[in-house]
């Protein structure tokens, strides 16, 4: 029953590069069903995996003992309750209460425990280090290869805007013929952070089949991963690109060096050596770097074009000033008139956190300079917190405003605080904290356990610490579940690997 359950489980992590699939969240099949295709077949598969589970009497038999286990069902249950009934009593100026749909925010807190479910299940399951090698190998490559083919023969996706990219990677080093939206690829994935911080999780672990496994196929997955995280043009992978070759460097010479529990090789120095020469070629020419140097100088160049509508607002809010209903009608239309001047997004001052039932907070807005305005980030948490202030309530802290409710303003890119907001404290630490609990474990026994300071755990640890920091770095990462189930997969690998290795 355990092999069935761990053929079933190896099989569940290695679709869900296609269950990211852009089509299955557009159009008609992203609308057919109450739910998507891939968060059904999710559902189905955990499910299946936790009945097999369960099957196992020795499984049932060491569940029961699992006070703690029990403890937090109940405790999480009680904090489920409390939550729904704090998001439904909300008050909001928005007569839509920002489309709260008490329906969805059930689904969701079950969607955040999926996760969860899974690293129990895959700790419990035992998955060697071969067979977990086996199954990283082969997720990178069809992420990374998806990427890089479709790149090639420029049929890919845009990682930023709608629509396919205009030019290749060989089109980087021809000069300004495209801009970073038109080159910067995403294969024929849904979601460009997500994928970001997938494959930021996964380099660490390429670079350990190629420092510590070194054979052609190894070194082929390396260099299309390298590749692959090159294209999708993002800050995340870029840099968090760098940052892995780096660390996966140093800590195979720690292990060489210092714990002596692996060896030397000039082979896979070699083809590290030829990676970082290729990222400093092309480093200046990425979709990443072109990007960020375009929102530098339009944020520079913006703020000189508005000259004549500040001086319009100006006038206008003086002279109303001591007429409220004529003062909120006058920045109700010059919102309506320059928004677009001011570079706010149309969603954000339309739908998100309509104008027009507080135009007071985006005039605030439009006094503050272009490199505010047009960081996203902080237009979004700007909103949040308005929306918070105008409940008022000291359990918005604790117990959240909603999922549903968060989203429909925007989905805040930066988890953990983003989930601060929509789940509340007492929520981010009972849904999230196993994440972080985990790596922090997996830290301790690390430093306490000669046995458990191998090459592998170390890697593990780092990809762990990896796809946590892109989540709080760029976010819509640990509430979607592509990225937080293979998340959930590494660290139920990683126990075992840990309580193996201890003895």
């Amino acid at each position: 029953m355990n092999e069935k359950a761990r053929k079933l489980l190896c099989g569940f992590v290695l679709i869900q590069p296609f269950l990211d699939f852009d089509f299955f969240y557009e159009g008609r099949l992203a609308t057919a069903l109450p739910f998507t295709i891939p968060t059904i077949l999710r559902i189905i598969g955990v499910l299946a995996l936790l009945g097999l589970y369960l099957a196992n009497a020795d499984h049932r038999s060491r569940l029961k003992r699992q006070y703690w286990l029990w403890a937090y069902l109940a405790v999480l249950t009680v904090y489920c309750l409390l939550h729904l009934w704090h998001a439904k009593t909300f008050k909001s100026i928005n007569p839509s209460g920002y489309g709260y749909s008490l329906f969805g925010e059930i689904f969701y807190l079950f969607r955040m425990a999926m996760p969860l479910i899974l690293i129990y299940l895959t700790q419990g399951l035992e998955i060697s280090k071969e067979l977990f090698l086996k199954v990283c190998y082969w997720v990178s490559l069809t992420f990374s290869g998806i990427i890089v083919l479709s790149n090639l023969f420029v049929v890919s996706l845009k990682s930023y805007e709608h629509g396919v990219i205009s030019g290749n990677i060989f089109t980087w080093f021809m000069g300004p013929l495209y801009g970073y939206s038109h080159s910067a690829s995403k294969g024929f994935f849904y979601f460009t952070n997500t994928l970001s911080a997938i494959l930021l999780m996964l380099a660490p672990l390429v670079f350990y089949l190629l420092l510590a496994r070194f054979k052609w196929q190894n070194c082929l997955l390396a260099v299309v991963h390298f590749l692959a995280m090159l294209e999708v043009g993002t800050k995340v992978a870029l840099y968090g690109l760098l940052a892995s070759m780096v660390l996966s460097l140093l800590g195979w010479l720690f292990h060489i060096f210092l714990t002596k529990n692996e060896s030397f090789s000039w082979k896979p120095v070699a083809v590290m050596a030829v990676l970082f020469a290729a990222f400093a070629v092309t480093y200046k020419v990425t979709p990443a770097v072109q990007r960020y140097e375009y929102e530098i100088y339009w944020a520079k160049s913006h703020d000189a074009d508005i000259s004549k509508e500040n001086a319009e607002l100006a006038a206008g809010l003086a002279k109303y000033q001591n007429d409220p209903a004529k003062l909120a009608e006058f920045e109700k239309d010059f919102l309506a008139k320059n928004y677009r001047k001011y570079a706010l997004n149309k969603r954000f001052i339309t739908k998100s956190y309509p104008y027009k039932y507080d135009p007071q907070f985006w005039i605030d807005m439009l006094k503050k300079p272009a490199t505010y305005r047009l960081a996203n980030r902080n237009v979004e948490t700007a909103m949040l917190d308005r929306v918070v202030a105008t409940n008022a309530s000291p359990w918005d802290k604790w117990l959240g405003i909603g999922y549903t409710r968060e989203t429909n303003i925007f989905n805040l890119e930066r988890d953990f605080k983003a989930q601060t907001y929509s789940l509340g404290v007492a929520g981010t630490v009972l849904y999230l904290g196993f994440y972080l609990g985990i790596l922090l474990y997996g830290a301790w026994e690390w430093l306490r356990f000669k046995g458990v300071r191998n090459y592998l755990v170390t890697t593990s640890l780092l990809a762990s610490g990896m796809i946590l920091g892109a989540g709080y770095m760029s976010g819509n990462v640990l509430d979607f579940l592509t990225s937080s189930l293979l998340l959930a997969f590494l660290d139920g690998c990683l126990l075992c690997f840990i309580r193996r290795s201890r003895g």
